[in-house]
């Protein structure tokens, strides 16, 4: 029997990349596969610049047994009053591919909403979703190695936009600054290299300048 366990569900605008701007409701599941979440094993993690509580389930969240369960809370945070705009969920984590399965695909299908998905690439993506976000991360395996936006968190010494492997298959490209105490001498080499390779775009984390989750 599958449990999700998921952390927070929200509405509110993607704050990243290609989507940024666009009104949606984020599912972000428990656990990852880079970093326990603890920040007492942080400096030990694959991943150590992770900026998101992914821990445990949440006020906003909780665990769901079925498919159509999880889905149909998801949707609730959809407005009822809203008119056109494609109804659009972003399961991140964590990584939402741990949980993320065909059956909760099929499930927000058939409530008529898109979905899309920000993975670290080291799992490969079930079919069916409409928008496969890549963010890798330096010292782990990457096996989703296609998508429609490959995000790559710059700079990480060993990934860097330059030593990346031929074989990505990625409709977009792009750069986002590490948010960290260096972060404005990263958005400016950022802005250099997007510059100088144009099929690279620069992404800001919006969500963090005008203050919404």
């Amino acid at each position: 029997m599958t449990i999700y366990t998921v952390k927070e569900i929200f509405y509110t605008l993607q704050g990243e990349g290609r989507q940024a701007g666009r009104a949606a409701v984020f599912c972000r599941f428990s656990g990852c596969n880079l970093w326990n979440g603890l920040e007492s094993h942080r400096d030990s993690a694959i991943c150590q610049f992770c900026d998101t509580d992914f821990i445990g389930s949440g006020p906003d969240g909780g665990k769901f047994v079925q498919a159509t369960e999880l889905a149909a809370r998801i949707a609730s945070e959809w407005p009822a009053s809203a008119y056109g705009g494609q109804p659009y969920v972003v399961f991140t984590g964590g990584e939402p591919l741990l949980q993320l399965d065909t059956a909760l695909i099929d499930a927000m299908h058939a409530l008529g909403f898109e979905v899309a998905v920000e993975t670290n690439g080291t799992l490969p993506a079930p079919a069916g979703i409409d928008w496969i976000c890549v963010s890798p991360k330096a010292g782990a395996d990457w096996v989703q190695r296609s998508g429609h936006e490959l995000k790559l968190v710059f700079p990480q010494p060993t990934l860097l936009p330059a030593e990346l492997p031929d074989d990505l298959q990625f409709d977009h490209r792009y750069l986002q600054p590490m948010d960290s105490p260096l972060q404005r001498q990263n958005t400016k080499e950022a802005i250099a290299w997007c510059m100088a390779h144009p099929e690279w775009r620069l992404s800001v984390q919006t969500h963090k300048i005008v203050n919404i989750r």
